[in-house]
Parts: structure tokens; C-alpha cells; sequence
């Protein structure tokens, strides 16, 4: 990695937030252990939970951090909490199998306006299957497979906005709906890559007051007259894309892989859980640990001159 154009501002502050990374209370904090015990019924039949939704969502976050399995996860939480002397018991390893199946988690900051850029991309979880080793070695089997993390991003503040998990045959554009009609926040850009660049994407977008920045395809024609995608396709034609994207700030897109690789690099690229739901709780309790990161403390660099 080459050394950074820009200096950085805040080294101290940010350097205090990556050593309370791996601070115990700031995982397991007071909201969790106050809320730990399940205290309303769940309005089916058979008995209550004995643990809430937010001690299971703690779970499986520190779960994620720490790289645990189920049973190591059951035994490092008790002993937290004997460590810090609170009369508490971590949820069995079968428990949080079973209710990270349903468990909602709870990721998203509580709302603040509008939201002035939204990146968006995806990327894949590897549920089983050889190691890049293995694979660069002696070529991959078929018994591979893979989940699909899509992720919005504020490009103001890094945080994810809105998460989605599915399978590896659907389409991006596909998913986009699901991402960005759940948000009761006004948002004026979104970014994408091609793969977004299709007529139900763009409807969608200018139906919710958005600004689109998708690069057509190499061989896309003009739609209907007055379509803002457009401006787009003759940049495209006359050889003048890179200074659309320059003109749109399409570079900002790059933080949505740029959080793609903040959640590899914290969580895990592999999902460990076998059955499908359990790994959605999984891989969106890794996008909340994320988020909480980047509220504990980001890097600021000197603007260039």
C-alpha cells in the first residue's frame, strides 16, 4: 500500500478508537446487559424466551468480531460476564442457532435527515467450499457455495443505511427496491455500477426523488426523449464518460467497496452458520459490529490544497 497523500488530523482520537475495538464492555455496553432478559411474551403459542432479541443480536455480534463458534461464543459470553461480576448467563449455543433464524437486528442509526449520497454494491460470503489455496492450487469442486451481501452506504459518513442478504443467483438490480424503499429519509444521489442501469432501477429511483449516477453499458442506446440516463449514453458515445463521472461524483462509489472490505476485514468473508435465515442474522449482525466501529471513531485527513 502506497503512503497517504493527505495527513491525518485526528491519528490520536482515531488511534484510541482502534485500541477500544477490542474492549469487551464496549460490545457487551449497559443497553445490553439492561435489556438482556426477554420481558414481553411473543404472542405465539408455547412458552416466552427466556433471552431477548438484543442479547441474541449481541451474541452474534461478538460472535463476528471475536471469530467464535457457537460453543466458544456460549462459554466467552458467561465468562464476561462473571469477569465483570454481572448476574447474567450467556444464551446456550442451540438458542442462538435457533433464534439467530428470526432474531431482528437491529443495525441502522436512528434517523437523521436527509441523506445527501448513497453508494450502493455487493458482495459475496463464502458458506463452505475450499480455501484460496486449495483453489489457486488445484481449481475449485463444485460443492462451493456462496451468499450475496448488498450493502447502501451514506457517503457522508460511511455508516451502512441498508443491508440485504441473498442468494447468489439474484440479480443486483433486483435487490435495489428492497434496499432503498425501507428508507423514510430523503435522499438526494445514489450511485451504482452498471449492473443497476435498467429501466425499473431508474423508475424507482426518480419515483423516490433521486438523483441516479449509473454508468450505462458499453452498448446501451438512448431511451425516450428527456430521460436524464441520457446525458449518460452520450458521454458514453463521445468517448466522455470518465468526465461525467468526474461531473456526477461517481468516484464516491468506491466507499461501498470500500465498506465491503471493512467487513471482511472486522467480521469474516465466510459465513458459518448452515441454515439460510440464521445466516442473514449472521451476516446483518456484522453490518451493525461495523457500524458501531465507525461511530466509535474514523479517520479525518487534511483537506489537498
Amino acid at each position: 500500500m502506497g503512503k497517504a497523500k493527505r495527513k491525518m488530523t485526528n491519528w490520536s482520537q482515531y488511534n484510541k478508537a482502534l485500541i477500544n475495538r477490542g474492549s469487551l464492555t464496549f460490545w457487551i455496553d449497559e443497553h445490553a446487559i439492561s435489556s438482556w432478559c426477554c420481558s414481553e411474551h411473543h404472542g405465539r403459542r408455547g412458552r416466552g424466551y427466556i433471552y431477548s432479541d438484543v442479547a441474541i443480536e449481541t451474541a452474534l455480534v461478538v460472535k463476528g468480531v471475536f471469530n467464535l463458534s457457537l460453543r466458544a461464543l456460549e462459554g466467552f459470553t458467561t465468562s464476561v460476564f462473571q469477569l465483570m461480576d454481572v448476574p447474567l448467563t450467556s444464551p446456550s449455543y442451540s438458542c442462538i442457532s435457533k433464534r439467530a433464524k428470526t432474531v431482528n437486528i437491529k443495525y441502522r442509526s436512528p434517523s437523521r435527515g436527509s441523506v445527501a449520497h448513497v453508494v450502493i454494491d455487493s458482495t459475496g460470503l463464502k458458506v463452505y467450499g475450499e480455501g484460496e489455496w486449495k483453489t489457486r492450487k488445484h481449481g475449485k469442486e463444485k460443492r462451493r457455495t456462496w451468499r450475496k451481501l448488498h450493502l447502501a452506504v451514506d457517503a457522508n459518513t460511511h455508516e451502512v443505511v441498508a443491508a440485504e442478504v441473498t442468494l447468489v443467483n439474484v440479480a443486483d438490480n433486483e435487490v435495489l427496491p428492497t434496499l432503498i424503499k425501507p428508507l423514510r429519509r430523503q435522499i438526494k444521489q445514489v450511485s451504482a455500477d452498471g449492473a443497476y442501469d435498467t429501466k425499473a432501477c431508474h423508475k424507482l429511483l426518480q419515483r423516490k426523488g433521486c438523483k441516479p449516477t449509473i454508468p450505462p453499458r458499453s452498448s446501451a442506446g438512448f431511451w425516450e426523449d428527456g430521460h436524464p440516463r441520457n446525458e449518460a449514453v452520450r458521454a458514453l458515445k463521445n468517448n466522455e464518460l470518465a468526465q461525467w463521472k468526474k461531473e456526477n461524483d461517481y468516484h464516491l462509489r468506491s466507499l461501498s467497496e470500500t465498506a465491503m472490505y471493512r467487513y471482511k476485514q472486522l467480521i469474516s468473508p465466510k459465513l458459518s452458520l448452515r441454515d439460510y435465515n440464521a445466516q442473514v442474522g449472521e451476516a446483518l449482525a456484522g453490518v451493525k459490529a461495523m457500524n458501531k466501529v465507525i461511530r466509535l471513531g474514523m479517520p479525518v485527513r487534511k483537506q489537498a490544497a
